[in-house]
C-alpha cells in the first residue's frame, strides 16, 4: 500500500534512501513546505538500496538513489535533481598529494598498508569503507575494478558524514565520500583534503566540465507514474527555485 493511500497521510510526503541525498532533500522540503504548509515532508536515510526497495514496496511515497538505475530496476521511474561526484579522502595534514589508481586499489586490498611504501610519513593505514547498500560503495568498487570481498577495510561507515568524521579524526586513514559533501565540510575547516583521480581534480566544477569520470546522477525515483503530490514535489525539486540549494550543498544543479 502506497505511504499516501490513507487519508491520516494525506498531508505527509515520504522520502527515503540516499544519504548524499538525504541533507538536499530535507532542504528542498523545508522550502517545499514553506509554499504549502499543509504538507510535511520525512525524509529518512538507509542508503540508496532501501530508496529502490521502499519505491518498489510502498513504503516511502519517493526514493533517493545517488546513481542511475540498474538494469534490473527499470520498473522504475528516474528524476534527477542534480549531478555528484565521489572521491578519495584523507586527513589535511598527510603529505601525500594524489594516488595512482594502482595504489589506491593496494590499499584498500591490503597490499599498501603503511603511508611510508607510497613516500608519505610512516604510520598504518586506516582503510574507511562504506557499508553495503549505498551507492558511493558501488560506484567506488565500478570505477576500481574491484569486488568487496577483496577490500580489507579497518571500519566501515554508513553515511558521508561518518566518513568524513573518521577521516578527519584519524591522520593516517583514508575514505571515499560525496565530492560535494567533502568540499561543504572542507569550506568549514574540516580537516580533510581531497584527492585528484587519474590526474584530475575532484571538485563539483569538474564535475560540471564532465572531466572528473567518476560522477553520477542524484535521482528521486518513484514506482510508476508518481502520485500528484510526488509529481508535485519532485517538479519543484528540478525547477529552478532550489539551484541556490544544490550549489549550497557543492552538487551540480541540472535545471538552467
Amino acid at each position: 500500500m502506497s505511504a499516501l493511500n490513507t487519508q491520516a497521510a494525506a498531508e505527509k510526503l515520504v522520502l527515503t534512501g540516499s544519504s548524499t541525498i538525504a541533507p538536499l532533500a530535507m532542504e528542498i522540503g523545508k522550502r517545499f513546505s514553506q509554499l504549502y504548509p499543509d504538507i510535511r515532508v520525512d525524509v529518512q536515510t538507509g542508503g540508496s538500496s532501501r530508496g529502490v526497495a521502499d519505491a518498489r514496496t510502498g513504503l516511502n511515497d519517493i526514493g533517493m538513489a545517488s546513481r542511475a538505475l540498474k538494469s534490473d530496476e527499470l520498473d522504475l521511474m528516474p528524476f534527477t535533481i542534480a549531478m555528484d561526484g565521489v572521491a578519495i579522502i584523507i586527513h589535511k595534514d598527510n603529505p601525500i598529494a594524489a594516488l595512482s589508481t594502482a595504489q589506491i586499489k593496494a590499499i584498500y586490498t591490503g597490499e599498501i598498508t603503511d603511508w611510508a611504501q607510497i613516500n608519505g610519513t610512516a604510520g598504518n593505514i586506516t582503510v574507511v569503507h562504506k557499508a553495503a547498500g549505498h551507492s558511493t560503495l558501488e560506484l567506488f568498487l565500478a570505477f576500481f575494478n574491484l569486488k568487496n570481498s577483496q577490500i580489507k577495510p579497518h571500519i566501515i561507515i554508513g553515511d558521508n558524514q561518518q566518513g568524513i568524521k573518521t577521516v578527519a579524526g584519524n591522520r593516517n586513514s583514508i575514505g571515499y565520500v560525496s565530492i560535494g559533501t567533502a568540499e561543504y565540510e572542507i569550506n568549514h575547516n574540516t580537516p580533510i583534503k581531497l584527492l585528484p583521480i587519474a590526474g584530475v581534480s575532484a571538485s563539483t566544477e569538474n564535475v560540471t566540465n564532465g572531466t572528473f569520470k567518476l560522477s553520477r546522477p542524484l535521482n528521486l525515483i518513484t514506482s510508476g507514474e508518481p502520485s500528484p503530490l510526488a509529481k508535485r514535489f519532485i517538479a519543484f525539486a528540478q525547477s529552478l527555485q532550489i539551484n541556490d540549494l544544490i550549489q549550497a550543498q557543492y552538487f551540480v544543479p541540472i535545471a538552467h
